[in-house]
């Protein structure tokens, strides 16, 4: 569930839209109806639990409709992940009518519908209000960013305005089976183009994240940025340093983990929103290490199957150049290479997640990936054949192949690890033993899950 489709931690309030500012939001909030006939979503297109929603709450008085990229997606042709539910009820109204609802969050509470172990997120619909309303938003200035509060009670077409882009502002109607437009969203996705709501420089100070997002959504649906939503990115970069780690750790994840994560990395880089994620990171991340440009790569490979991926793994590969300069030092100075290895993981991961809160088992994955390493090179022995069964083996044996990409010389290791994995256990044993074991150890039962996991 994308608990952040369309709703950053921006503005706000329900008052008329005569209160918004020109500069900020667009004040032409004249509808567009878009029938069925002209966009071609029919009604079975929606989740059924989806529906079921805006049917009970639209029953009960209330309007409810599908928001956020569930039209948007839709109309590009790709199947949606999620199908939230926007409405002019209150969290407490939407439990009234779903004895299965649980409300969540402080700031801006959301209902969760459960039906089954299906969820659908309902949110109520938020407007904006002028400057200095004591329910509203509250500009202040903090490090270039404008922060507001959220407060619900907008209209429909607040809501729509309250959104990013255009293309996430659609609303689609499953009892009428009609697109809701306030914004010129419809036109922007026939015409392949991201835009801003309202003026980009300052709805990306509102929220910095924003320009993330930018690049996450047109490289994952392949639309081009319009030119002007594009233009302030690269001087309002920084504003990512005031964002909360963790936030940026969430965000990141979904660009990188959604079957693009090379081109989203390069998007990065070209609008220079790598840097303050990762300052230094990279020596030149406009042509990072082959190692790590093929672990992005191979990763969109496995979303493309189907295949689990995970962020440990990935991590490994975008501080190996790092961590592998510092465990250099180490062996040098006469530690052994598996504590090289861990202490350098310890120190980079230290020192280059100051504005992404990098998660702990991840990085726990990517240092064990590493440590494995240096094990490789033993291939006699019951040392070897034990590397065959241990958790971590797939993973960093993967690993071990990324690296060969770039060491020649660790490439008739990479294959021998690659031999060893295909033949028969006779074969096996005589390139592990030098011929069949007296006593062989009970084969530990395979793991079927990911071979980065």
């Amino acid at each position: 569930m994308d608990t952040d489709p369309d709703r950053e931690p921006a503005a706000g309030v329900s008052h008329p839209a005569h209160f918004l500012h020109e500069a900020v939001y667009p004040l032409s909030t004249s509808l567009r109806e878009i029938p069925r006939s002209e966009h071609g979503i029919a009604r079975k297109s929606i989740s059924r639990e989806a529906t079921q929603v805006t049917e009970r709450l639209q029953q009960a008085g209330f309007k409810a409709y599908v928001v956020g990229g569930a039209a948007r997606d839709l109309l590009l042709g790709v199947s949606p992940k999620d199908f939230d539910v926007g409405t002019d009820a209150t969290p407490e109204e939407v439990r009234g009518v779903f004895r299965s609802a649980r409300l969540i969050g402080r700031r801006f509470r959301l209902a969760h519908v459960r039906f089954g172990r299906e969820i659908i997120e309902v949110a109520t619909f938020r407007g904006l209000a002028e400057d200095g309303d004591e329910d509203g938003d509250r500009s202040v200035e903090k490090g270039g960013r404008v922060l507001r509060d959220n407060v619900y009670g907008g209209s429909v077409a607040e809501d729509a305005m309250r959104r990013d882009f255009t293309a996430n502002a659609l609303m689609y109607d499953p009892a009428t089976e009609t697109i809701l437009d306030y914004v010129g969203g419809y036109d922007d996705i026939l015409a392949n183009r991201l835009r801003m709501i309202g003026d980009p420089e300052t709805r990306y100070r509102e929220d910095p994240v924003r320009m993330l997002r930018a690049v996450r959504f047109v490289t994952k649906l392949g639309m081009e940025l319009d030119p002007a939503t594009e233009a302030p990115i690269r001087e309002l970069a920084p504003l990512l340093a005031d964002i909360p780690p963790a936030r940026l750790l969430d965000e990141l994840l979904k660009l990188l983990l959604g079957g693009r994560a090379w081109e989203g990395f390069r998007g990065l880089v070209r609008y220079g929103l790598w840097e303050p994620l990762f300052p230094e990171l990279l020596a030149d991340p406009s042509a990072p290490p082959v190692l790590v440009e093929q672990a992005l790569k191979n990763t969109d490979e496995r979303v493309a199957q189907n295949k689990p991926v995970t962020p440990g793994f990935l991590f490994a590969a975008l501080f190996w150049p790092k961590a592998q300069a510092e465990a250099r030092r180490r062996i040098d100075n006469g530690q052994p290479p598996v504590e090289a290895l861990a202490a350098a993981g310890e120190k980079v991961f230290d020192r280059y997640t100051k504005n992404v809160a990098v998660h702990r088992r991840f990085s726990t994955m990517a240092k064990e990936i590493w440590m494995f390493q240096p094990r490789f090179e033993r291939r006699r022995g019951k040392r070897a054949a034990r590397l065959l069964g241990e958790k971590r083996f797939r993973a960093a044996y993967d690993f071990l192949l990324l690296r060969a990409l770039e060491d020649p010389d660790l490439k008739e290791m990479a294959d021998w690890w690659t031999k060893v994995q295909e033949v028969d256990d006779e074969t096996r044993n005589e390139m592990i033993f030098g011929g069949p074991r007296k006593n062989p150890p009970r084969k530990r039962k395979k793991n079927p899950g990911s071979p980065q996991g």
